[in-house]
Parts: structure tokens; sequence; C-alpha cells
């Protein structure tokens, strides 16, 4: 259903102190519309499947939690623009980052199809096992939200 991901990691330079942060990035051409993979990333049960138990609403500056057996994550919405951008803080021990989720239409006819871009920036030098966790764990998520899209009507 989906064309081979690339899971890139790059260095950024932090715009306010300019300590060099890393990034993590998954980007997939997805054989479904935006609308229907928005709705996996902002409808709660449809997160749960894929992701993790959360208690999420689409709505700037909702603080919501993601649970699972190794811990929570506190996080807080920070952009929501329907089928096009979500993004929230994702704080865990001790790691604070932001997910940035960008939709945009592909395929023919155009938005037959979505390519999909995660991104979660912020990740100190020091944080090495954080950092290779989100490494490993994105292309995991990004292989259970397909598994969930394929399923759901």
């Amino acid at each position: 259903m989906s064309k081979p991901a690339s899971a890139s990691a790059s260095a950024a330079s932090a715009a306010a102190d300019s300590a060099e942060t890393l990034s993590v990035v998954v980007e997939r051409e997805l054989a479904w519309p935006p609308e229907k993979i928005w709705r996996a990333l902002t409808q709660p049960h449809l997160i749960e499947e894929w992701l993790m138990k959360n208690d999420f609403k689409p709505a700037v500056d909702h603080r919501f939690s993601l649970r699972a057996d190794w811990g929570t994550v506190e996080c807080q919405v920070r952009t929501v623009e329907p089928q096009r951008t979500l993004a929230y803080t994702w704080a865990a021990h001790g790691v604070e980052t932001i997910v940035t989720w960008t939709l945009t239409p592909a395929g023919t006819p155009s938005g037959a199809a979505t390519h999909l871009r995660m991104e979660q920036v912020g990740f100190r030098p020091d944080q090495k096992q954080a950092y290779g966790g989100a490494r490993q764990g994105w292309p995991r998520f990004f292989a259970n939200l397909e598994q969930v899209l394929a399923r759901a009507a």
C-alpha cells in the first residue's frame, strides 16, 4: 500500500540558542487520501490502534497523554490544520521534543494518495537513547498506521 519508507535523521540548529539538536524524519507515500489519514492521526480510538492509548483532541493547546507499558508521554497540541498539519509536544523521561505531521495530496487524480511526513525535533546530543528509540520506533508506528488505514472504512 505504500512506497518504501525513507527514515532519516538530520541535525539542525535550534534557533533560540544555536545548540545542535537531532531530528527524526519518516516519510511515506500512502495509497489513501489525506482525509482518511487525518482521521487516523486525530481520532483517539484509531490512534490507540497504531500508536498508544490516549485522550487526544485535535484542538490547539489541548493537553493529552499517550500511555504505554513503559510509561506516559505528556503532550500538548500546538498546530491543527485539518488534513494538512498536526503538531504537538512530546515529553517523556526528561526528553522534550515536538512531533509534526504534514500531509500533502499526491497521486492521480490529485489527492488519491498522500505524502505523509513525520518529523520529531529537539533531541539534544546527550539524549542518544531517546533519539535511537525514536529512530527505531517511528518506522514501526508507521507500519502499524498503514495496517489501521488498510482496515478502516
